[in-house]
C-alpha cells in the first residue's frame, strides 16, 4: 500500500511531546528512569502509573502496568517500539549519561556516528530499546555531493565519549 500524495506537511518546530511505555513492575522501571537515567518523578498514579520528566516538563515518559503488570517484552519478529531516543543538549551531557549507565551496570547494546549524531543503544529493565545521543549542530551533518544530507552508520568512540564525563 502506497504512500498517499498530499501536500499536507506537519509544521516545523513539531516535536515528539512524550512516550508512554507499558511496563511489568512500576518500582523496577522508575529504579531505571529515575535512579538510573536520572529523570524527576513528576507524578504518581498509586502502585499502576508514574510520569517522569527532565527540566520541570509534565512529563517525558508515561510508565503504567494497566495492560502489563507481571508480562513479558514482546518476542523478537514482532512489531512494536524499536527504541525510545532521549536527545541530551550537548556532547558532555551525553557522556555523563553514558557514565551513570556504565557505572550503574548497564549493558550497552550498540554505539554509532550517524554524522549527524552519536548515539548510545541499551535497553530498560522491560526490554524497551533506548537510544541516548546528541546531535551535532546542522552546519556539521555530512552532505553528499548534491548537498542532500548523507547520515552515516560508523562506529562510535565510546571511550572518547566518556573521557568528556570527567
Amino acid at each position: 500500500m502506497g504512500a498517499k500524495e498530499t501536500k499536507y506537511r506537519t509544521a516545523a518546530g513539531t516535536d515528539i511531546g512524550h512516550v508512554h511505555l507499558k511496563v511489568a513492575d512500576l518500582e523496577r522501571a522508575l529504579a531505571f528512569y529515575v535512579d538510573v537515567l536520572g529523570f524527576d518523578l513528576m507524578q504518581r498514579y498509586g502502585r499502576q502509573a508514574a510520569f517522569v520528566s527532565a527540566g520541570g516538563y509534565h512529563h517525558h515518559i508515561g510508565l503504567n502496568t494497566w495492560e502489563s503488570l507481571g508480562g513479558t517484552p514482546p518476542s523478537p519478529g514482532h512489531t512494536g517500539l524499536y527504541h525510545v531516543a532521549i536527545r541530551y543538549p550537548t556532547r558532555k551531557d551525553l557522556a555523563r549519561a553514558v557514565r551513570q549507565l556504565v557505572d550503574s551496570g548497564v549493558a550497552i547494546h550498540g554505539a554509532s556516528d550517524h554524522g549527524v549524531s552519536e548515539a548510545i543503544y541499551l535497553a530498560d529493565p522491560d526490554d524497551n530499546g533506548i537510544e541516548v545521543y546528541r546531535d551535532r549542530p546542522r552546519e556539521e551533518w555530512p552532505r553528499d555531493a548534491s548537498g542532500e544530507l548523507d547520515m552515516t552508520l560508523k562506529p562510535l568512540d565510546v571511550a572518547a565519549l566518556l573521557r568528556e564525563a570527567e
